[in-house]
């Protein structure tokens, strides 16, 4: 006789159970409940945990209590956001990285450049599902951490991806591990040059490599960035199209 598939895998029951002790006076079969519904099957994974938003929590708790705001039933939605974080991956309690002070004039020809992170200090997002933007100030000669931005609030809005592009738009460049189309043109449409990186990898490790690039004679694209005059940027295109 063979056996019926497990409700929910052992990485999702992890995340589940994590997810529901993060919210005062929801338990694990609520939640499960509630994610059943959501999801329209009685079997769940971690695929299916990403696909659950601040929103979904939020209106389900709120209709279960016959409240119009989930804000009002006990929650918070504060602990809504750590619970969704929590059910797309973010478990392993690792803590943040410090932020370091920055003000205009700190690093002379420095560029801004934002890293989609679902964890951790690293490069492991997808633009339009990430948890947060670990956002960097990068000069020839340093690397500097200077905002982490929470990225779950676009959930509330009506042109998620808009509200992600404004939420790093004062910087320069962006790296992903991944992004749609319509996307990458809202991104530079806001003056963000899109990175696809899809391997992700230690922010630090991909910053350093930009770092590198920024020396010496860096692409058209990253050299109009740092201010360089067309005529300059013409002559590194053709320098480096000589040495290929």
């Amino acid at each position: 006789m063979q056996e019926s598939a497990m409700p929910i895998t052992r990485d999702a029951a992890l995340r589940v159970a994590l997810a529901a002790r993060s919210m005062p006076g929801i338990t694990l079969p609520k939640l499960i409940d509630v994610l059943q519904n959501r999801i329209g099957s009685e079997q769940i994974d971690t695929d299916d945990l990403r696909t659950v938003t601040v929103t979904d929590l939020k209106t389900a708790f709120a209709s279960v209590d016959g409240e119009e705001d989930g804000e009002d039933i006990g929650i918070g939605l504060e602990a809504m956001k750590l619970a969704v974080r929590i059910l797309w991956g973010d478990t392993q309690g690792e803590p943040l990285p410090p932020v370091q002070a920055f003000a205009e004039g700190d690093m002379k020809g420095s560029v801004r450049v934002a890293l989609a992170s679902d964890s951790g200090e690293a490069l492991n997002g997808h633009f339009g599902s990430c948890i947060r933007y670990l956002v960097y100030q990068v000069s020839a000669t340093e690397i500097r951490l200077v905002d982490i931005r929470d990225a779950l609030e676009a959930d509330f809005a009506d042109d998620k991806n808009g509200f992600r592009v404004q939420l790093i738009s004062d910087c320069h460049v962006l790296y992903v591990v991944s992004i749609g189309g319509p996307a990458a043109a809202k991104v530079i449409k806001g003056n963000i040059y899109p990175i696809k990186r899809i391997e992700g990898g230690p922010a630090m490790e991909v910053m350093a490599e930009f770092q590198d690039m920024m020396k010496g004679s860096p692409p058209p694209w990253l050299a109009k960035i740092l201010g360089v005059s067309a005529e300059r940027r013409l002559r590194n295109y053709a320098a480096a199209s000589v040495e290929e």
